[in-house]
């Protein structure tokens, strides 16, 4: 276990390589391997699309007698993925690529048929230049006389171009400058404007309500309003007021003055006397210089009649 990872193995002094038995395997030998699509294809079988960087397990093999400079090239063989029919494509490293055999056609490859037809192109050219030099000052003469009318159409297309496209930036900057100006200044006098209608047309109707108001007669000051919490100040001030004189009234009728013992002798020497008519209670009370209070009430009236009739009794 200890040799396993050592760099340099051990060889015995007697070691002969040419007595190793070597295998006998074909040039043509296949090996399965896992790759890529390198391209895009579309199978000529059924017409599935196969996209680059679709994955399969493939068989690769050398292709005999091809090599470029020393390198072999390989092929390749898959199967598509609806109706397993086989595709083969190989390598070409003479343009780092891979070429399609058969099984399916190559899609989105115009711009590469274009560079292998401008190839031919110029490689036909060469063959001929090489073997007759009078094709060679031909082609030379071509060549100058197409790049001359090239430089020709160049310059009348930057002639044509400078006419059009001739801008006065300057120009143009205080030209939108003054339109934006214009257009402020008109903004402007369109909102004075505006204010202005609105201040006629309010003066106006403030004229034609003082002349309304004018025209009316003017109405007569209303009546102070009392409060209302006034009556709840004033009542029990006046209700206070008339019981107190109700009560004096009351009291002066009900009290009696005690009689003095010379007014009751003078009573007993007249009570042989007959009482008073109504004539002379009549002329008692003209007589009398005091009045009934106008607030009495009923009671003070009553205690006074019966004063009245005691006094009679008595005489």
């Amino acid at each position: 276990m200890s040799e396993r990872k050592v760099l340099n193995k051990y060889y015995p002094p007697d070691f002969d390589p040419s007595k190793i038995p070597k295998l006998k395997l074909p040039k043509d030998r296949q090996y399965v391997v896992r790759l890529m699509a390198p391209f895009n294809m579309r199978c000529k079988t059924c017409g599935e699309y196969i996209y680059k960087g679709k994955k399969f397990n493939a068989r690769k093999e050398t292709v005999q007698n091809e090599v470029y400079l020393g390198l072999p090239i390989f092929r390749f063989y898959i199967k598509c993925t609806r109706c397993l029919a086989e595709i083969t494509f190989k390598t070409d490293p003479e343009n780092t690529d891979y070429t399609m055999e058969h099984g399916a056609t190559r899609n989105f490859q115009a711009e590469k048929l274009l560079e292998e037809e401008e190839k031919r192109v110029q490689k036909e050219r060469e063959d001929e230049e090489l073997n007759n030099p009078m094709k060679v000052l031909e082609n030379r003469t071509k060549d100058s006389k197409l790049e001359m009318e090239v430089l020709e159409n160049l310059q009348e297309l930057k002639d044509l171009n400078q006419r059009q496209a001739h801008v006065d930036f300057e120009a143009m900057l205080r030209q939108h400058r003054l339109s934006e100006e214009e257009l402020r200044r008109r903004q402007q006098e369109e909102d004075e404007r505006e204010t202005a209608a609105l201040l006629e047309e309010a003066q106006k109707r403030r004229l034609l309500e003082d002349s309304d108001s004018e025209d009316e007669a003017a109405p007569a000051p209303p009546a102070p309003r009392p409060q209302p919490t006034a009556i709840l100040h004033e009542a029990p001030k006046a209700k206070r007021k008339a019981e107190g004189m109700g009560s004096r009234l009351q009291l002066s009728g009900l009290v009696v003055v005690k009689k003095t013992k010379t007014e009751a002798e003078g009573a007993g020497s007249r009570r042989g006397q007959a009482p008073p008519t109504s004539g002379a209670r009549e002329r008692r009370g003209a007589a009398d210089p005091s009045p009934q209070p106008p607030g009495a009430s009923s009671l003070s009236q009553l205690g006074a009649y019966g004063d009245s009739e005691d006094s009679d009794s008595n005489i």
